[in-house]
């Protein structure tokens, strides 16, 4: 199958490189000509595990072609996916800039029938209003339909979760498309979940609501047990094994970040209050996440109250591991609180390479804990957790570990004479 992807963020690539990996010619659209170069030569703007080495197999092959050229992709294409960005504007909307442009332009190289994916995390009523826009542009109802086909790809495991989803979502406005749809995602062993265009919309809203608020949730018990001297990890693993909870997103710490979660929650929050809805949950699981790293800071300055004059380390940037994205990323907002203080501050990440203002960058991990007071450990990548312990005691000036992730054993800190704290770990 032929198949056009607009968009080279995330999802885009991801999406292409699965798709011609599993035999269709892919057709990526990117106009920003700095990125398409890269591409072009295989080489990802993107950290994501396995990507990159998909998308040079595949440009090899014939079957991954990156281009700026929209019309000539969709002319060759039967499937076209949007997968553009849609970030928020400040008072919680979705700026839906790119999507219109997009839109616009596809109204112009339509001339027989598409099946057009919508990718892109978009409010709900988004896809109706491209059907009316699009006909609106002189566009035959007959050469064209909408799907709503929300992605639930996790950065730092994206290519692994588009080829064994545990759901794929489609939401129609008739079934025409669908037969086409099932055809390009046969590979995939997974149940079809059929709606409407705004049911859909709704699923990938709700989905990254719910899942945020599970981190809220295990963060507030968090403060409770500390207070207790209750070990949250035991508490989240207890009803972890309850199988109306399950055991993902129970761990306790800085709190989301990321492309996803933040904006999708605001975005939701924005589409209640439109229509005189106030959404109390998901207010406050967005008041709890924003508290975290004031909270930490705290719990920090009540361990070590004179920090001045004293060197800081900080393991992570990304928001979370085996990525190199740090939008939203609580580590960097840790920093950045931090820096404003006046604090000497010298950080670590294997791949971000992002320097932010008044700190010391290193490559090396273990030249970053040299003569350090403190070492805070804000992103849960593996290489802190399989660290040599005995190593960093030996190189730092201090003794405190300050595990803002909950991912290191006390155990394993404590037997080399170093200091753990995490929140509510025994």
């Amino acid at each position: 199958m032929n198949v056009c992807v607009i968009g080279a963020g995330y999802v885009g690539l991801t999406t292409s490189a699965v798709l011609a990996d599993l035999g269709n010619y892919v057709y990526c659209v990117e106009i920003n000509e700095q990125k398409l170069e890269k591409l072009k030569n295989g080489n990802t703007p993107i950290f994501e595990p396995q990507l990159e080495n998909m998308i040079k197999v595949n440009l090899k092959s014939g079957r991954l072609l990156f281009s700026s050229s929209l019309s000539k992709a969709v002319n060759e294409s039967s499937v076209i996916f949007i997968a553009v960005g849609t970030p928020s504007l400040s008072d919680g909307r979705t700026n839906l800039t790119f999507l219109e442009s997009v839109i616009n332009e596809l109204s112009s190289c339509i001339n027989s029938y598409k099946v057009i994916i919508t990718k892109s995390t978009v409010p709900i009523g988004t896809n109706q209003k491209i059907v009316e826009e699009l006909i609106k542009l002189g566009v035959s109802p007959l050469h064209f339909d909408i799907v709503s086909n929300p992605e639930f790809l996790r950065e730092g495991s994206a290519i692994q979760d588009m080829l064994s989803p545990d759901k794929i979502v489609i939401g129609v406005n008739d079934h025409k498309p669908i037969e086409l749809i099932q055809k390009l995602y046969k590979p995939f062993d997974a149940p079809f979940h059929i709606t409407s265009l705004e049911g859909a919309e709704m699923i990938k809203y709700t989905a990254n609501a719910f899942l945020a608020t599970k981190i809220s949730f295990i963060n507030e018990i968090s403060k409770i047990c500390e207070v207790y001297n209750i070990d949250i990890t035991k508490v989240a693993k207890g009803i972890g094994l309850d199988p109306r909870i399950g055991s993902h997103f129970l761990g306790a710490g800085l709190g989301y970040g990321g492309s996803c979660f933040p904006k999708d929650l605001e975005a939701l929050i924005f589409l209640a209050s439109q229509k005189q809805v106030s959404p109390h949950l998901l207010k406050a699981t967005k008041t709890v996440n924003d508290s975290q790293v004031d909270f930490y800071i705290k719990k920090l300055l009540n361990k070590e109250p004179d920090l001045l004059n004293k060197k800081i380390t900080v393991w992570g940037l990304s928001f979370k591991p085996n990525t190199d994205d740090i939008r939203e990323s609580q580590a960097i907002k840790l920093i950045e609180h931090l820096s404003a203080r006046g604090y000497d501050l010298h950080v670590h990440d294997p791949v971000v390479k992002t320097h932010i203002q008044n700190t010391t960058n290193y490559q090396h991990l273990y030249e970053s804990i040299e003569q350090s007071d403190v070492l805070i450990i804000a992103t849960e990548w593996d290489l802190y957790k399989n660290a040599d312990w005995s190593i960093i005691a030996e190189k730092m000036n201090g003794t405190l570990i300050f595990d803002c992730r909950n991912c290191i054993l006390p155990d394993l800190v404590t037997s080399r004479g170093l200091n753990y704290m995490g929140v509510a770990r025994l």
